[in-house]
């Protein structure tokens, strides 16, 4: 078993360690080889050419975090519907078709609670 497992396996294990060296590699030559020297001139941001006014940053409003998690949260979630569909009919032939599909809806009501939910807390409203 673990013989099959190595010989199956080895060309990304090899893989893996080539990039890893290389990466390594790339990243200790540069230590070593590349200049050192820090100023102030070096350390100020750049942009267009122009000197920067102002500080680089700016806060901004916890509402455009919240509305990119429950972007990401939903998407990912939907994601999970391809998969799904592809698998369905072969479960379905199998005569398990009835509780992939039970499955799925009990997901789909996770996903409708958590909707309303926010919903409900206004996190999809902007004022």
């Amino acid at each position: 078993m673990v013989t099959n497992l190595l010989t199956d396996y080895w060309p990304i294990l090899v893989l893996l360690l080539v990039s890893l060296g290389f990466a390594g590699i790339a990243m200790g030559g540069g230590l070593l080889l590349g200049p050192r020297r820090s100023s102030a001139r070096k350390q100020e941001a750049y942009e267009s050419g122009m000197r920067a006014i102002g500080p680089g940053t700016r806060q901004m409003p916890v509402r455009f975090y919240l509305v990119a998690v429950l972007f990401i949260l939903f998407d990912i979630e939907v994601i999970f519907f391809l998969p799904w569909a592809v698998v369905f009919r072969q479960y379905y032939e199998n005569g398990l078709g009835a509780f992939i599909l039970l499955e799925m809806l009990v997901f789909i009501v996770i996903l409708l609670v958590g909707y309303a939910y926010a919903w409900k807390k206004g996190a999809l409203e902007w004022e």
